[in-house]
C-alpha cells in the first residue's frame, strides 16, 4: 500500500475536526497589504503553525519541511510570512540559499527594498509591540538580536565558503553557535545526489545537511514547484516532510493563472515575430480601452546565444523596415486571436498605417532587451525584475536559458519560439515549464469583477478582456511538436485534456421583445467602506465594557505534596474600577505610543471625525468612556504608574481586536442602479473543464428550455439541482401565468454580480426572474434566485442571508416612479429537499411586495 505524505495526513486531520490554527497578527499585520492572502496561502501558514507547535508521525529535530507550490503561487510571500512568525517564536537568523544568482537578486529586492513594487513586508514591521528591521548580513557573528537577519547566498557559494577560510565568510562554527532558519528556494536542486552519485553534486547536498544538523533547534524549510515524487529514495526521504502540495493544476483550476493558447503559423520566423507583436499591441490597446495600466511584454526564445543574437538583429531590421504590406501579409493568418486583433484595430479607427507607426515606436531598439550576456547580467537583471513598473518601457526580450528559473513577471503575454526543430523528451518538458512560468496572471479589477487575482472570463470567452487572461505561445506549424508540447502542458497541469466549449444564444423571439430592448436590471456596486458616519466606538460596534486587568500583589505561600496540610484560604478579592479619565495623560500617551495601531493616521481611517489624539483620549465617545476593572487583593496596595501603564496597554490591545472584528475594506451599496437588459445579457461561449459536471449535453433539457417562452436562452448547462429548479418554475408559471403580462427567467452565466451589503463580497445569483403585472400601472418584479445542493449550502449561508437582506431592504420600495420596478431576493436557496419551502418563500416574497 502506498504511503501517504505529511500534507495528506494534515488534510485528513483538518477535514475530520482538528482545528486549523488562526493566522497570527505577526503575519497578517506585517506583510505588505498590497498582496492579499489567498486561501491556499493561509492554508500553508496554518499547516506550518500546526506542525511547528504539535507532534506528528515522523517529526524529528531539527525540523525539516518542504512546501511544494506552483510557480507563481507566491512561495516567496510564504517565506516572508514564515520569517515573521518564526521571529515571534524567537528566531533571528535566516539563511536564504538557491541555485541561481538572478533569483538571489530578485529575492533581495523582495525582502529589503522598501520602494520596490514587489517588496513583501509592511513599511513598518511591529512584533510584540516592538519595531523590527530587516537586515542583510554576511554571517551571523555580532548581528543585532532585535533584527530579522538574512544572509543571501547560492548553494555553490555556500559550499565554497564552508570549505575555505575567508574574512566575513560563513563557517560551520556559525551554525553550531546560532539557531538558524534555512530557506532553500528551488529546492529540487538539492536532491541531485539522492538521484545520482556524482561527487560534486553530492557535496552540495551534504553541505546543506551538515549546516542543518549543526544545531538541534535549526529549521530547514524547502520551497519548490517541481518536487520529485517518482524517485523511490526521494519519496521515502520526504514522506514526513512535504507539508503542503499546491500544484500547477490546482493553481490553474482555481483561476490564478493565464490560460495557454498554442498558436502555430506556417510562415518563417520573421512572420511569427510580427504576428507576436501585433497580438502584444492588441492586448495593450484592449487594456487601455478599459483603463487597465498594462504594458505587455513578449519573449523571443532561442536555443543558442548566437541564434538569439541573430534573431534580435533580424527583429530590429524588421522593425526598421516595417510597412503596411507586412501587416497585410499577416492578415492572411486564420489564428482567431489575430483575426480579433485586426478587427479591433479596424473598429477603433486604427489604420494599418497608424499600426505600423506604433509598432516601430514601441518596439524600437531601446525598448528591446537581450539577456544572454553574463557580463551585463546585473544591469539587465534590474530591468527584468521591474518589467511591470510604469517607468520600465521594455516590450521585447531575447533569451536562451537565463529566464528558465526566477522568472517572476506578470505582464508576459506572448512567447515566440524562434527555432523550428522538434526536440522530444526533457527539452519539451523544459519548454512547457517555461510556458508555465510565463502564465502568471496579470491582476486587474472591473466594477463588477473585483477579484483582481483570478481569471474572470472562463465562461465568457467572447469578451474583449479575455485576451488579457491568455498567454499565446507562437510556434511553427509542426503537428508532431504541437502534439508533444500539448501533452507536456497537460502533464504540467497548464492545459486541460478535455476542455469543452458550449454556446448559448438568446432566443430571437426574446430579442424582439420590448423588455429586451428597453428593460433594465437593477444592480448594486462594490465601494470602499465609508466610515464618515462613525463618530464613536459604539458606531463601529466596539462595546463599552469594563476591561479586567489583574494586578500582581506578591501574595503567595507553599503547600507540601503528600502531606496532610490545609490549603490556605485566599484573601478576599477587592477589585477596583479605574476610569481612563482618572489616569495621568502621559501614561495613556505612553501606552498609545507602544501600539502602532493607534497612530493618528490609523485611527482617522476608521474614525474620520476624530480631530486629534487628545480628543481620542478625553472623549467619552472614544477612550475616555472606557473603564478598567483592576482585579486582585488590592487592600492597602498602591496602584503604581507601571500598573496603570500595563493596564492601559491591555485595554488598548482589547479595543484593537474589537475594532478589527468590526471593520471591512468594502461594502455593497444599498442603492441599486440600472443597466439595460440588452447591455448585460448577450450570447455567450462557455468553456468547461474536464471535471465540471455542467459540461455534459442533456438533450431533454435542451428541448425543454427551447420550448419555454419564459426561458430566454436556447440551451441550458447546469447541475441536476438546477434542472429540477427549472421544472419547479415551469409548474409555478403554469399556475400563475394569468396574473402577469410576461415572465422571463434568465440564467446568470457571469453576466452580473451583486455585492454583500456588509463587506462587499461578490455574489453571482444563478438566476434572475422577471414578472410584469399591470393593475392600473405596470410594475416589474425582479427576483434573484439561487439553487444550491444541500451538501454545499452551509458554506454559502452568507449568500442566503444576503438575499434575505435584499428582501427586507426593498420590501416596500418602488425603485422608479415612471416604469416601476421592485427588487426581491428570494430568501431561501432552492434545493430538491426543500421545494415546498422555496415555493412558499417565493409566493410570500411576491405577496409582501404586491401588498406594500
Amino acid at each position: 500500500m502506498q504511503q501517504q505524505f505529511l500534507h495528506q495526513h494534515l488534510s485528513i486531520a483538518f477535514d475530520y475536526g482538528v482545528q486549523k490554527p488562526e493566522i497570527p497578527e505577526s503575519i497578517t499585520q506585517n506583510l505588505n497589504p498590497t498582496f492579499e492572502l489567498r486561501e491556499y496561502q493561509t492554508d500553508a501558514f496554518a499547516r506550518f503553525i500546526h506542525c511547528y507547535n504539535n507532534d506528528f508521525p515522523g517529526k524529528e529535530k531539527p525540523l525539516h519541511l518542504l512546501f511544494n507550490m506552483a510557480t507563481g503561487s507566491g512561495k516567496t510571500l510564504i517565506m516572508a510570512g514564515l520569517i515573521l512568525y518564526l521571529y515571534e517564536k524567537g528566531y533571528r537568523n535566516f539563511l536564504f540559499f538557491v541555485n541561481s544568482t538572478n533569483i538571489i537578486e530578485k529575492t533581495k529586492d523582495n525582502f529589503l527594498n522598501k520602494i520596490a513594487t514587489k517588496y513583501l513586508f509592511s513599511e513598518e514591521i511591529h512584533i510584540d509591540r516592538e519595531r523590527v528591521n530587516v537586515s542583510q548580513v554576511n554571517n551571523f557573528d555580532a548581528v543585532n538580536d532585535n533584527d530579522i537577519n538574512i544572509c543571501f547566498t547560492t548553494i555553490q557559494k555556500l559550499h565554497t565558503d564552508m570549505y575555505s577560510v575567508r574574512e566575513n565568510a560563513l563557517t560551520f562554527e556559525n551554525f553550531k553557535e546560532h539557531e538558524i532558519v534555512l530557506l532553500a528556494d528551488e529546492a529540487h536542486h538539492l536532491n541531485v545526489s539522492t538521484r545520482s552519485a556524482e561527487e560534486l553534486q553530492q557535496s552540495w547536498e551534504n553541505t546543506a545537511k551538515k549546516i542543518f544538523n549543526a544545531n538541534q533547534n535549526n529549521l530547514l524549510l524547502e520551497f519548490t514547484a517541481t518536487h520529485d515524487y517518482e524517485t523511490p529514495e526521494i519519496a521515502v526521504e520526504y514522506q514526513n516532510k512535504v507539508i503542503n502540495r499546491y500544484d500547477l493544476i490546482d493553481f490553474r483550476r482555481d483561476q490564478f493563472s493565464k490560460e495557454i493558447e498554442l498558436v502555430y503559423f506556417d510562415m518563417d520566423t520573421k512572420a511569427r515575430m510580427l504576428q507576436g507583436i501585433i497580438l502584444s499591441q492588441y492586448k495593450q490597446k484592449v487594456a487601455l480601452k478599459y483603463k487597465i495600466p498594462l504594458k505587455p511584454v513578449i519573449l523571443f526564445k532561442e536555443k543558442s546565444i548566437a541564434r538569439s543574437d541573430a534573431n534580435r538583429d533580424l527583429f530590429h531590421e524588421m522593425i526598421d523596415n516595417l510597412n503596411e504590406e507586412d501587416i497585410n501579409n499577416i492578415s492572411r493568418s486564420d489564428v482567431p486571436a489575430v483575426e480579433r486583433a485586426l478587427k479591433f484595430f479596424n473598429d477603433s479607427d486604427t489604420s494599418i498605417y497608424t499600426l505600423v507607426k506604433e509598432l516601430k515606436r514601441d518596439f524600437a531598439k531601446e525598448y528591446c532587451l537581450s539577456v544572454n550576456s553574463k557580463k551585463q547580467r546585473i544591469s539587465y537583471q534590474i530591468l527584468i525584475n521591474t518589467l511591470e513598473d510604469t517607468e520600465n518601457q521594455i516590450r521585447a526580450i531575447f533569451a536562451v536559458q537565463q529566464l528558465n528559473e526566477g522568472w517572476d513577471v506578470l505582464n508576459l503575454f506572448d512567447i515566440v519560439r524562434c527555432y523550428e526543430t522538434r526536440d522530444s523528451g526533457r527539452t519539451t518538458i523544459s519548454e512547457a515549464q517555461l510556458i508555465g512560468r510565463g502564465a502568471r496572471y496579470f491582476p486587474f479589477v472591473l466594477p463588477d469583477k473585483p477579484d483582481k487575482y483570478r481569471r474572470k472570463f472562463d465562461e465568457d470567452l467572447n469578451h474583449e478582456l479575455r485576451i488579457l487572461e491568455e498567454l499565446h505561445y507562437h510556434s511553427m506549424h509542426n503537428p508532431k511538436y504541437l502534439s508533444e508540447i500539448r501533452i507536456a502542458l497537460i502533464d504540467e497541469g497548464m492545459m486541460d485534456n478535455n476542455r469543452q466549449q458550449r454556446k448559448i444564444n438568446l432566443k430571437e423571439e426574446f430579442k424582439a421583445t420590448d423588455f429586451y430592448k428597453k428593460g433594465v436590471i437593477w444592480l448594486n456596486k462594490r465601494v470602499k467602506k465609508n466610515y464618515q458616519h462613525i463618530h464613536s466606538f459604539g458606531d463601529l460596534g466596539v462595546r463599552r465594557r469594563d476591561y479586567q486587568h489583574r494586578i500582581a500583589t506578591g501574595e503567595g505561600g507553599t503547600i507540601t505534596a503528600l502531606r496532610n496540610q490545609d490549603v490556605p484560604v485566599v484573601s478576599d478579592e477587592n477589585p477596583q474600577n479605574l476610569h481612563i479619565r482618572e489616569i495621568e495623560r502621559n501614561i495613556i500617551k505612553s501606552a498609545i505610543s507602544r501600539n502602532p495601531f493607534f497612530t493618528f493616521s490609523s485611527l482617522r481611517r476608521y474614525f474620520p471625525q476624530l480631530t486629534s489624539i487628545a480628543e481620542f483620549i478625553a472623549s467619552e465617545d472614544y477612550l475616555g468612556g472606557q473603564t478598567i476593572n483592576l482585579q486582585g487583593n488590592l487592600n492597602g496596595i498602591a496602584i503604581t504608574r507601571s500598573d496603570k501603564l500595563e493596564a492601559c496597554s491591555g485595554l488598548l490591545a482589547q479595543i484593537e481586536l474589537d475594532i478589527k472584528d468590526n471593520i471591512t475594506e468594502y461594502e455593497g451599496t444599498k442603492d441599486f442602479h440600472e443597466k439595460f437588459v440588452n447591455e448585460k445579457f448577450k450570447d455567450k461561449l462557455l468553456e468547461f473543464s474536464s471535471e465540471n459536471i455542467r459540461k455534459k449535453e442533456n438533450p431533454q433539457t435542451t428541448h425543454f428550455v427551447s420550448e419555454r417562452e419564459w426561458f430566454v436562452f436556447d440551451n441550458f448547462f447546469g447541475t441536476d439541482e438546477e434542472r429540477s429548479f427549472l421544472r419547479l418554475i415551469d409548474r409555478w408559471i403554469s399556475e400563475h401565468s394569468d396574473e402577469y403580462e410576461f415572465i422571463y427567467l434568465i440564467r446568470n452565466e457571469g453576466h452580473f454580480t451583486l455585492y454583500n451589503f456588509s463587506d462587499g463580497k461578490g455574489f453571482e445569483p444563478d438566476f434572475v426572474l422577471y414578472l410584469s403585472k399591470n393593475n392600473g400601472e405596470t410594475v416589474t418584479y425582479q427576483l434573484f434566485i439561487e439553487p444550491k445542493g444541500q451538501h454545499i449550502r452551509e458554506g454559502d449561508r452568507w449568500k442566503e442571508e444576503f438575499l434575505k437582506e435584499i428582501c427586507e431592504e426593498y420590501s416596500s420600495k418602488v425603485i422608479t416612479e415612471d416604469s416601476k420596478y421592485r427588487v426581491i431576493g428570494v430568501p431561501s436557496f432552492y434545493n430538491v429537499a426543500n421545494e415546498n419551502e422555496f415555493r412558499d418563500d417565493l409566493n410570500h416574497a411576491l405577496q409582501n411586495q404586491q401588498n406594500s
